[in-house]
């Protein structure tokens, strides 16, 4: 069976993460992604359960919790988990495909820890704060108080970005594709 390598992006909400990541997999078909499992709800019809992310119910999350189902895991927010499950690595590995994540920063260290040298973590970052909080209000989709909280997760966020292998600066999206595909590349080309 192919053993791929695996890339973690992770970075705050706002930064960019998932759009560097949907370029990645357009562009690239060596890659496959990693659908994240959780316990919140699908955004209105735009979101699909095996495709976007898994979605279950805090039962059946904390049941694949004890069925030790997952690489890792980690509520989020007070009732809120994600997760890693172990099939998305075996799913992708067995289509002969290097396994992409999107996941949040604590997640891509577990990640980084698990996978150790056939993984690259990358910390998406943006310039400072303000941009960020200027991204996530273009996306109209928060409310003050999960503005706030989203702003404060980032701030403790931020302070991880030195457990990554590398920062990737996200100041230009057409930029930052293309050093993380260069990155991703050569990565990936680098025999172990």
């Amino acid at each position: 069976m192919f053993i791929g390598k695996v890339i973690i992006f992770s970075a705050p909400s706002g930064s960019g993460k998932t759009t560097l990541v949907r370029h990645l997999l357009a562009n690239q078909n060596n890659l496959g992604f990693s659908i994240s499992a959780t316990t919140r709800m699908p955004r209105s019809h735009i979101e699909m359960h095996g495709k976007d992310y898994y979605f279950f119910s805090h039962e059946e999350f904390m049941q694949k919790v004890a069925n030790k189902e997952f690489i890792e895991w980690e509520e989020v927010y007070p009732g809120l988990c994600y997760g890693t499950l172990k099939s998305e690595i075996d799913r992708n590995w067995s289509q002969n495909k290097h396994v992409l994540f999107d996941v949040d920063v604590k997640g891509g260290i577990k990640l980084k820890k698990y996978f150790g040298e056939k993984a690259l973590a990358i910390f998406v970052r943006v310039k400072d704060l303000d941009v960020l909080k200027q991204r996530l209000m273009a996306r109209n989709t928060e409310t003050k108080a999960s503005l706030e909280k989203r702003i404060g997760k980032a701030l403790e966020e931020m302070a991880y970005e030195e457990n990554f292998d590398v920062s990737l600066l996200n100041d230009n999206i057409e930029e930052a594709k293309e050093k993380a595909s260069k990155m991703i590349n050569e990565f990936i080309n680098t025999q172990e």
